[in-house]
């Protein structure tokens, strides 16, 4: 995690980028009137995915059960098929 100030952000625009998108960690930037996260649009969309996944009714649970399950539990065998 990175804690910057607005004008060290600024100066260093492309470099935060290239950051955010290869550590996949926010960057945090403070500002006089506020502060702003910067993240890759890959953790953003993932982010995005995760609150509507845990939006359906019932998805948390299934998706808890479905961490909880072993392998061997989830995959076909293919000489069954």
């Amino acid at each position: 995690m990175s804690i910057i100030n607005a004008t060290t952000a600024r100066n260093n625009f492309f470099k935060l980028m290239e950051e955010a998108i290869t550590t996949h960690e926010p960057i945090f930037v403070t500002g006089k009137n506020g502060n702003i996260v910067v993240l890759s649009e890959e953790d953003y969309r993932s982010i995005q995915e995760t609150i509507y996944l845990s939006s359906l009714p019932g998805m948390r649970e299934k998706i808890i059960k479905g961490l909880n399950m072993p392998l061997d539990e989830c995959v076909e065998d293919p000489d069954e098929l």
